[in-house]
């Protein structure tokens, strides 16, 4: 039987390209599987079983030899230039002790000039049994050198004694609102900095120049192409933005700017001044904080941490009210909410002020997005679902977390975490991101975490909490049509139907028929964002 997944196209009109012999996932449920794909220009001309129709004299014919090809991967969160810019910086992802961290840093920094601020990092303590670590350990060979570099999760970093002079932090500083400067027996500032504490060092390092954050960028989008990745979900700063907009017709992947909430006034203006984007790049979303992390131990719970019985965590937004009206004001010009909630207590408060906002503006397609939804109890799980909020979740990260969390919290709250096929049974629009440069940006990480929900320390065989586990289709989903829904562009993307954007990616094996340990060993042949080749192989 021949199959021909055709809707509109002219009989006579033929395809720029044709990507043939091929083992192709479409993500459309009523036509999964085909052999080729036709694009002309951006879009999909055709996509079926036998090419013939489109071929004509000029098309250029590319022989997938039987690969797995499947929509483009969208990541429906991340921080993508602070990414360019950590792969140019040091990195401290790995290391998994004392004496590596300070030789780690003491090799770095041989070559920095006096004066010259030093980021970057990525530590986690955890690594290391949960030490944190102190100024003292890098303050000897960073004296005239000022230092700020972040733990993994973005919620807590170790700012040395030159850093901490400049900003005019001492024992006297009192701690901010919705953030913790750590402190030695004697009142002393250790150099960890968690949440909004970490806003004291912020003003002082200088801002990074155009030239920079346009290298910075190009940097993640060439990385980005290798990994199959057409799209991100970008949980950005203004600066952000205008590099985006700056680099707009050199852009090699989709960008949906999600600017943070405290830049609302420059957003407004610009949504009133220029709409909400295009195809390329758009920013009709914002995003704002409700907590911090629980590697840091400043994500809002309901119940104190098993590790430290005096603090539930944090609320991050120093101004709660300030953020309530900001969200009313978007949300009646038809902005998206992203908001990051990781604790329980956080994930409550944000889907019953998502309740009221719905009460007081009406009812309409909103959208509305929790970032993370890390933590959750049976009654919130369901409350996705049943109010049309999205669940946009990070896989990657259960595999580092589950090596520690349940320091953290009871074996109640670890049930309510990383809920992936709790989320999914309950038919609520799960999508999938990577949170970089917090975790791996790689969608094939993402991808074997949520199917096997195996863990960094190699306890967990068969699984964390393995009921969670979810099918290689569901996860593609979830970095593919589901993050289209989440973005409004289900219409144009997510699947691979005729009339679509052509933004897909070619894989080295079958994701589906394969051990899930060897999805790991899978690598990107080919990555396609509007019908033309950003990376090959």
């Amino acid at each position: 039987m021949i199959l021909l997944f055709t809707t509109s196209c002219e009989w006579n009109q033929f395809a720029d390209k044709i990507y043939y012999n091929g083992n192709i996932w479409t993500g459309n449920p009523n036509r999964p599987k085909a052999e080729f794909i036709a694009v002309n220009g951006e879009t999909i001309l055709g996509v079926g079983s036998n090419y013939n129709t489109f071929q004509g004299p000029d098309t250029e014919m590319i022989n997938l030899e039987g690969e797995f090809l499947v929509p483009g991967f969208m990541d429906s969160h991340t921080h993508f230039i602070s990414g360019g810019f950590q792969l140019m910086s040091i990195n401290l992802r790995d290391v998994s002790g004392k004496d590596e961290f300070i030789s780690r840093v003491k090799d770095y920094v041989m070559n920095i000039p006096t004066g010259q601020w030093v980021q970057g990092g990525d530590w986690d303590h955890e690594m290391w049994g949960g030490e944190l670590p102190t100024k003292e350990w890098i303050d000897s060979y960073t004296r005239e050198i000022p230092v700020m570099l972040s733990r993994l999760d973005g919620h807590m970093a170790l700012a040395n004694s030159k850093a901490l002079e400049l900003a005019g932090v001492n024992k006297n500083t009192p701690n901010p609102p919705g953030g913790i400067i750590e402190r030695n027996k004697y009142g002393v500032p250790t150099g960890v900095l968690r949440d909004e504490a970490m806003g004291l060092i912020w003003p002082f390092i200088p801002e990074n120049s155009e030239e920079e954050m346009d290298a910075a960028l190009e940097k993640s989008m060439e990385y980005a192409a290798s990994l199959g990745l057409t799209q991100v979900h970008d949980m950005c700063s203004w600066d952000d933005l205008e590099t985006y907009v700056r680099n707009k017709e050199k852009l090699s992947l989709r960008i949906y700017a999600l600017p943070y909430y405290t830049h609302w006034k420059k957003h407004k203006a610009y949504v009133e001044k220029h709409g909400f984007g295009d195809d390329a790049l758009r920013w009709n979303g914002i995003k704002a904080m409700m907590d911090g992390s629980l590697g840091s131990r400043t994500a809002w719970m309901h119940n104190p941490y098993k590790d430290d019985p005096n603090t539930k965590g944090l609320v991050v937004s120093a101004d709660t009210l300030e953020l309530r009206n900001v969200l009313r004001e978007a949300d009646q010009l038809g902005i998206q909410f992203a908001i990051h909630a990781i604790g329980t207590r956080a994930n409550e408060w944000i889907l019953d002020e998502f309740k009221v906002i719905e009460k007081e503006n009406g009812a309409r397609d909103r959208r509305s997005r929790v970032e993370h939804a890390q933590h959750l109890t049976p009654k919130d799980m369901k409350r996705f679902s049943v109010d049309g909020v999205i669940p946009s979740m990070q896989p990657a990260h259960l595999y580092d977390d589950a090596a520690w969390a349940h320091k953290r919290v009871e074996d109640d709250i670890l049930q309510g975490t990383y809920v992936f096929q709790s989320l999914l049974k309950s038919n609520a629009i799960l999508t999938f991101g990577s949170d970089w440069n917090v975790a791996s940006l790689d969608p094939l990480m993402g991808i074997y975490t949520a199917v096997s929900r195996k863990t960094r320390d190699g306890k967990n065989p068969d699984g964390w909490y393995p009921n969670e586990k979810i099918s290689v289709e569901d996860a593609l989903r979830c970095y593919t049509i589901n993050s289209a829904y989440a973005g409004f562009q289900e219409d144009k993307l997510g699947s691979l139907e005729t009339g679509k954007l052509a933004d897909f990616v070619v894989l080295s094996k079958d994701l589906r028929v394969i051990n899930p340990d060897d999805i790991l060993n899978t690598h990107v042949v080919r990555t396609v964002v509007g019908g033309k080749d950003v990376y090959v192989k």
